[in-house]
């Protein structure tokens, strides 16, 4: 699963800062103080509005060369890690039912065995992150 994703993004000089347009996602634009405010604002700004879709359902990402502007503006390709982005803001839990034996159920409880952590441990291991 590939989790990181390059949009072509137009930045635009400001009185302060830069306006940024995505124009691969319709109503992705946001703006920042200095260009590394606004690079990561972009970033989130494509997260929020991706955030409901799959990401094989993701828009393709135009050739940057191809992309129109002003002499004003110019294009940089914005990296978003899908991952990084879920770890910083989907992290609410989620109530998951499992079943184990119960024997070592039992055991478990014995020795204050956090479940939720084990768990959690587990899927990342499984996942490699």
């Amino acid at each position: 699963m590939n989790s990181k994703f390059f949009y072509p993004a137009i930045f635009e000089p400001e009185d302060v800062g830069f306006s940024v347009f995505v124009p691969d996602i319709p109503g992705c634009m946001t703006q920042g103080d200095s260009l590394d405010e606004a690079l990561a604002m972009v970033q989130d700004a494509i997260g929020l509005m991706l955030e409901d879709v799959e990401e094989a359902n993701y828009p393709p990402a135009s050739d940057p060369s191809k992309v129109a502007h002003t002499s004003k503006q110019f294009i940089m390709m914005v990296p978003f890690d899908k991952l990084a982005y879920d770890k910083k803001y989907n992290s609410k839990s989620v109530k998951k039912t499992l079943s184990i034996p119960a024997w070592l159920n039992s055991l478990a409880l014995k020795k204050n065995v956090n479940f939720s952590n084990v768990l959690q441990n587990a899927l990342m291991r499984e996942l490699n992150i």
